[in-house]
């Protein structure tokens, strides 16, 4: 079984897959008379054929190391995790290669992270790392299929880094 050593996210390392969602430095825009900090227009909503909605997803918490052993994609819309708590979580992607994954990479969300895959990108599953596992997800709402999965036919074991 390969072994995959996660990394903490960051936004250059994720470019590839999606972006990182956060509110780091200093605000775009100041509003709601100067007490609040708009981190503006981060996340790029791709949807074909339908429109963008608001999920709320509760996942069951997982422990590191991970079996990897799926990953899937949508290739109707992207898809952005945003946590309803303060606790990190797991992102797998992988690269397209003709098609099918290729190696996967793992990353640590930092408290405070969300992400928004591009349209297409190969990824795990929802990962919490601690309960509620509490997400709101907005992806892709409308007809015919966005979702292909991809089984390892050797699984892959996700690791922390430290």
């Amino acid at each position: 079984m390969s072994r995959i050593l996660a990394e903490p996210l960051a936004a250059a390392a994720f470019a590839p897959f999606g972006e990182v969602l956060e509110a780091e430095g200093p605000p775009d825009r100041i509003i709601n008379q100067g007490l609040c900090g708009r981190f503006h227009d981060r996340a790029t909503l791709d949807m074909l054929d339908g429109h963008a909605g608001i999920s709320l997803f509760r996942a069951e918490p997982r422990a590191l190391p991970l079996r990897l052993e799926m990953v899937e994609r949508h290739p109707q819309g992207s898809q952005a995790f945003l946590p309803m708590s303060h606790d990190p979580f797991l992102v797998v992607v992988a690269p397209d290669e003709g098609g099918v994954p290729g190696t996967p990479r793992a990353f640590l969300t930092r408290p405070g992270q969300g992400i928004n895959f591009h349209r297409g990108t190969w990824h795990g599953v929802l990962t919490p790392l601690h309960a509620p596992g509490l997400f709101a997800v907005i992806d892709r709402i409308g007809a015919g299929p966005n979702l292909e999965e991809h089984w390892f036919e050797e699984p892959y074991l996700v690791h922390a880094t430290a």
